[in-house]
This record gives structure tokens, C-alpha cells and sequence, in this order.
């Protein structure tokens, strides 16, 4: 399975803060050591925790991370790698599959545009052209506080980053994604995927099928 990691480099201007950031990607282990996570980055774990799962990641083969930064500080991110072992998503080991796992901006840069940035920069250059790759929305780790927004609205709010990269809504039996009505399964499916591993994920999305 050829992963593509294409580097891309960019600078990102934001007028409310009057800074300029440097949105990079998919970014080597090395440098990310010599990088500090904001503070406010602190959905998924403590910014010390999670800082060392950005590095954890972006040594594996199929991981990416890809950035925003200033002056050595990292103020968003957004994660991509196999799913875990003990989720449903693993279960077809599917080589070409993989999880946008996690997006998150600091508090200070939100509203700014960043998330699409990140993700865009992603995609670019056709680089997971030849992988599905999918988004698990769970509203438990929404900031719904945070952003003021109730669960629908911040639904509609990722649903809408999600869409810039063509990632669309997909239905599944999964009982975590069926537990509560906000969550959500997203998937884009790269034009260079086979058949036989669209059938396949196919089949890892529904294991009642003869329930639909």
C-alpha cells in the first residue's frame, strides 16, 4: 500500500490576531519534538499527552499530521491514521483506510478558518487519492460550551468542514455512531479506490444488513 505523503507548506494570515501562521504537513516526528502544543489544545488529553501522540503518530507509516504553528507553538492540527484495534472500523483490515482521527484549534483561533485550512491541506495534491477515509462525530467531544453552539449546530458546523474536502454523511449500524442522533459517520472515498474495498467497507459499516 503506497502511502503518499506529499509535503505541503503554507503560509496563513489571520487579521483578527494580525499573525501570521505556517500551516505544514504531513509533518516528520523529528520536528514535531522541537515543537509545544497551546495549552488550550486539551479536547482529547492533556496538551504533555497529546503532543506525544502527535509524535507517536507522525512516525507511523500511514500517520499524518498536518499543523498550524507560530513561533514554535502549535495552535491546530488534524490527525489521520489506522483505525484502532478494538473498533469496528478495524475489523475488515483494510490497508487502504484510515482515520481522520482528530481536528482541534486553540481557543485564540477559532472562527478564523483554520480548521478548513488544516484539512485542505490534507487532501492536497492528491495524496489520499487511493484511501477511504472516514470521520467518526461523536458529540461527547464537542466543545459545545465553548463554542456557544447547541448539538445540531455544531453538527451542521462539521458536517461543513467536513464537506470542504468532500467528505459526505454515510449510514452505519455502529452503536456508538447510533447512540445519540447528532453523531455521525463522514467518509470520503479517493477515486483510485478498487471496488472490492468499497464492498468491503461496505460491508464493515453494516454487520445487521439485513436490518436495511
Amino acid at each position: 500500500m503506497e502511502h503518499r505523503k506529499r509535503f505541503q507548506s503554507k503560509d496563513y494570515y489571520v487579521p483578527s490576531l494580525d499573525q501570521t501562521l505556517r500551516i505544514e504537513g504531513p509533518i516528520p516526528p523529528e520536528q514535531l519534538k522541537s515543537l509545544v502544543l497551546d495549552t488550550t489544545l486539551d479536547a482529547f488529553r492533556k496538551p504533555k499527552d497529546q503532543h506525544e501522540a502527535l509524535i507517536e503518530i507522525a512516525g507511523l507509516p500511514e500517520g499524518r499530521i498536518i499543523a498550524a504553528h507560530v513561533d514554535g507553538l502549535i495552535v491546530g492540527y488534524v490527525t489521520f491514521h489506522y483505525p484502532d484495534e478494538y473498533e469496528r472500523w478495524s475489523e475488515g483490515n483494510m490497508p487502504d483506510l484510515v482515520e481522520l482521527g482528530a481536528i482541534e484549534v486553540a481557543d485564540a483561533y477559532r472562527g478564523c478558518g483554520l480548521g478548513k485550512q488544516l484539512i485542505t491541506t490534507a487532501f492536497a495534491e492528491q495524496q489520499l487519492d487511493n484511501m477511504i477515509v472516514y470521520t467518526t462525530e461523536y458529540y461527547w467531544h464537542w466543545d459545545l460550551e465553548g463554542s456557544g453552539l447547541n448539538v445540531w449546530d455544531y453538527r451542521k458546523m462539521m458536517e461543513k468542514l467536513m464537506q470542504a474536502v468532500d467528505m459526505i454523511w454515510y449510514a452505519t449500524d455502529d452503536p456508538e455512531i447510533c447512540a445519540h442522533p447528532a453523531n455521525c459517520l463522514m467518509v470520503k472515498i479517493g477515486p483510485e479506490v478498487p471496488l472490492s474495498s468499497i464492498e468491503q467497507f461496505d460491508r464493515v459499516r453494516f454487520r445487521n444488513r439485513f436490518m436495511y
